[in-house]
């Protein structure tokens, strides 16, 4: 037999006061209750210093020059040296000092003992570049441009023609039918960025919510409460509460990440960047006002917190199929999942970000994921009213859907 607890309505001359501010007090506890948590504060804490530190790695990593040294003889002598000479201008985190050898068996010496990194020198028609127990990748790659157009430079002299006049058709341009390929690189790292913060606001609120209703359900404390408020100002105002954190956390992320873009070698893309991470925001507070309206239906729905886990099992299936769907649908299917609540809530500022997807489109996929959400809170209001005050168990929504107010 169900158990139903009905609050004492309060005076109607009071009501209307009430229910233009009791959520208010309600949203203002869920944020002071939330900064005063040290859990909380470190986290988030934890989470800028991480954000700053690939950042800060980022643009280190951007000046940072590595110095190699190569061995020559005399006769490879005029080869190292152009490899010294042109190496910065290829790759400008690389530089080569040449240091010479008297012969074969001085070069090998040097690489054995680490006085050089490479020994450099002819073999039969080619070029070796040999180091001692690993291949040095980067000065490998350098090394083949060099030594290919100083090759190409003499078999052309010997020709009486020039290298472009060799190499002239022989040039393969990548280029994107939508959207630009530096931006498309970047926008790799930061569609997963959105998907991340997507997915760990949503269900960091998303579960301290549940927890915090049933808290107060199993403790009987919400009696208290609903003799005093309306049981729809509380959920709005758990609702607000939680956004306001939650968006408050985005910003500060999202201003981090874009101060320490700028020290990057992506620092012109900073402000192209800067548009998407606006709608990111936009598409996140409404599709988070939505999931955290269900998420105080999951608690609701529990009359203990070891219950939470089971009635919150499809909104964690559902968080996870956005975080995974927005990094591996591509296509159509991307295309198509963009317009859909609430994957759209992070692939439309994704492709927005891309190039791929147009303002319009994006103000198509804001206002469906908004009017999802509208209906989403209306259906979730009625589940958490009528959901809150029963004490019997564990209530599935067709019950609590057909459950007494």
């Amino acid at each position: 037999m169900t158990t139903t607890l009905t609050p004492t309505q309060p005076a109607a001359a009071d009501e209307p006061r009430a229910g233009r501010s009791a959520w208010t007090l309600v949203a203002r506890r869920e944020i002071v209750v939330k900064l005063t948590d040290r859990a909380f504060v470190i986290g988030t804490l934890v989470t800028l210093l991480i954000i700053a530190g690939v950042m800060g790695w980022q643009a280190w990593s951007a000046q940072r020059t590595t110095t190699y040294t190569v061995a020559a003889t005399a006769t490879d002598r005029a080869m190292a040296d152009r490899l010294a000479s042109d190496a910065h201008g290829i790759d400008e985190g690389l530089e080569v000092r040449v240091d010479g050898a008297a012969d074969a068996a001085a070069a090998r010496a040097l690489v054995t003992s680490g006085d050089a990194d490479a020994w450099l020198h002819r073999s039969g028609d080619g070029w070796v570049l040999t180091t001692d127990s690993e291949e040095k990748d980067a000065l490998t790659r350098v090394t083949q441009q060099v030594v290919r157009q100083a090759t190409l430079a003499q078999q052309a002299d010997a020709l009486g023609t020039s290298v472009a006049q060799l190499e002239a058709g022989s040039t393969v341009t990548p280029q994107l039918l939508s959207g630009d390929a530096e931006k498309a690189g970047l926008a790799q790292g930061v569609a997963f960025a959105f998907a991340f913060l997507f997915y760990i606001a949503t269900l960091t609120f998303g579960i301290t919510l549940a927890n915090s209703v049933v808290e107060e359900k199993q403790s009987r404390i919400v009696e208290i409460i609903a003799t005093s408020i309306p049981v729809r100002q509380l959920l709005v105002g758990k609702i607000v509460g939680n956004s306001v954190l939650a968006i408050a956390q985005m910003l500060l992320y999202a201003g981090v990440g874009l101060v320490g873009l700028s020290l990057t070698p992506y620092a012109s893309l900073v402000p192209s960047v800067s548009g998407p991470v606006v709608w990111f925001l936009v598409f996140f507070v409404a599709g988070f006002a939505a999931l955290a309206a269900l998420w105080a239906v999951a608690g609701a729905l529990a009359s203990r917190v070891e219950e939470v886990q089971s009635t919150a099992t499809p909104l964690t299936m559902l968080v996870l199929g956005v975080f995974f769907g927005s990094l591996f649908l591509d296509g159509t299917a991307k295309v198509v999942a963009s317009y859909v609540p609430p994957f759209s809530a992070v692939l439309m500022p994704t492709r927005v970000l891309e190039g791929t997807a147009s303002w319009w489109e994006a103000v198509l996929a804001l206002v469906l994921l908004l009017a999802a959400a509208a209906f989403v809170m209306r259906v979730a209001e009625r589940l958490y009213r009528r959901a809150l005050l029963q004490t019997s168990g564990k209530l599935s929504m067709k019950q609590a859907w057909h459950a007494p107010e």
